[in-house]
């Protein structure tokens, strides 16, 4: 969420940010921006009217014990009148302050100034290419022809069971996708980062905490009788861990990591470029969150696309990065780099990891504040990355690495599966 002051004192640069993404509702600007100022206008007269009854109350008494008690009377009857002015102004005063949330809550994060414009993803800033794309045999098969041929991954018993976007994983399959959480969890404790296990089920105060309500409500699935989502990302659990705390400065970088299962709708998604394990509505997936003072926010994003990267590096797998525009970032996001891997027998790219700093968009509803060395509170800097999600790394790795023997494991997850062919 957007912090009120800088709205206020800085309307022209809202607007023009906010034009990066192509944001459609600007005169939500100055409409918060007047509810504001009318919320304090009533905080004023509300402080004004309630200084009048307590020194009222003052008079009241010094008159009763002064024998006064016809003047002590009068002042009574102007003290409920301004009780009666307060209840007026309380009312209209939570009104407002109702109306100011619902419209605030719909500004979109301001991007950061390195964002370039742009309406889709046609419009994102490729910033490096590596590895060669590989050269597959004619006969090269899609991966959800491989997991059929070598049976692996079983998306009709994922159907019967569930649905589709259901997959059910065997024998190697299953295999192949614990030894990925392992391998990017094992590599993430290395670089530093903390491994933690959290709840998969949150409350509507952890999904508004990272942006996800009311933004995203529509994507998550629901429980409706114990009024919980099922998680879209690790990065919501994790990152409401910090909510509401005040934060020591000397602690930062605080990095933390987790795998979890993650759950989303996808509604509205179809065609061929769901097919597989393309777009699925459960997935399992490596995450890292990082809270960081703000002056070092952007040096950690690029500590973090870099990391993700090792990751593919290491996966032998060719991909690119790419810097979102203004119209494909997510709602929350200040910058986002996508990492995208090479898919050769569907000759497309596909996205593996975002990498997002939100800057104080979500510190600011999670009021996750540390003390500076000036002696105030100050919002820190969130920002998380996937490293990574694992159903198109599945994918890719099932589709560049077949052979007529079978399919090669890379060789940095030969510790894990114990094996090293797929056949």
């Amino acid at each position: 969420m957007l912090q009120i002051s800088y709205i206020r004192e800085n309307r022209e640069d809202v607007i023009k940010r906010l034009q990066v993404r192509n944001f459609g509702q600007l005169e939500l600007v100055d409409e918060v921006i007047r509810l504001d100022e009318d919320i304090r206008s009533i905080k004023t007269r509300s402080e004004s009217i309630a200084a009048e009854g307590n020194a009222a109350a003052k008079q009241i008494g010094e008159l009763m014990r002064q024998g006064k008690r016809e003047e002590a009377e009068e002042i009574k009857t102007r003290s409920g009148e301004y009780k009666e002015q307060l209840k007026v102004l309380n009312e209209e005063l939570g009104s407002l302050e109702e109306q100011f949330f619902q419209k605030i809550v719909q500004l979109p994060n301001l991007p950061y100034k390195d964002v370039p414009m742009g309406k889709t993803a046609e419009d994102n800033e490729i910033v490096l290419e590596h590895g060669e794309k590989p050269v597959l045999p004619e006969n090269a098969l899609p991966h959800w022809e491989l997991a059929a041929k070598y049976d692996i991954i079983d998306f009709e018993l994922g159907v019967k069971v569930s649905g589709a976007g259901f997959p059910v994983y065997k024998g190697k399959g299953a295999k192949l996708q614990r030894a990925l959480i392992n391998f990017f969890l094992d590599q993430a404790i290395e670089n530093g980062y903390r491994e933690v296990q959290v709840p998969i089920l949150i409350n509507g105060d952890s999904g508004f905490g990272t942006g996800q309500l009311p933004d995203k409500e529509g994507q998550m699935y629901y429980v409706t009788d114990d009024d919980l989502y099922l998680i879209p990302t690790a990065e919501v659990p994790v990152t409401n861990m910090y909510r509401g705390e005040i934060l020591k400065e000397e602690d930062f970088p605080i990095k933390n990591t987790a795998y979890t299962p993650c759950f989303r709708r996808e509604a509205g998604s179809y065609g061929a470029h769901v097919r597989g394990l393309n777009r699925l509505h459960q997935f399992d997936k490596v995450e890292l969150v990082q809270i960081v003072h703000p002056e070092k926010s952007y040096d950690v994003l690029e500590e973090m696309s870099k990391y993700v990267q090792s990751l593919l590096q290491k996966l032998q797998l060719p991909y690119r990065v790419l810097r979102l525009c203004g119209g494909d970032m997510g709602f929350a996001s200040a910058m986002t780099y996508d990492m995208e891997v090479w898919s050769g027998a569907q000759q497309r790219w596909l996205e593996v990891s975002s990498v997002s700093n939100f800057e104080t968009f979500q510190s600011n509803r999670l009021k996750a504040r540390f003390k500076g060395q000036d002696g105030k509170m100050h919002l820190a800097h969130t920002l998380n990355g996937s490293a990574l999600a694992l159903p198109r790394i599945v994918a890719c790795i099932l589709e560049e690495n077949q052979t007529d023997q079978g399919i090669k494991v890379p060789s940095v997850l030969v510790p894990y599966t114990g094996f090293e062919w797929i056949d």
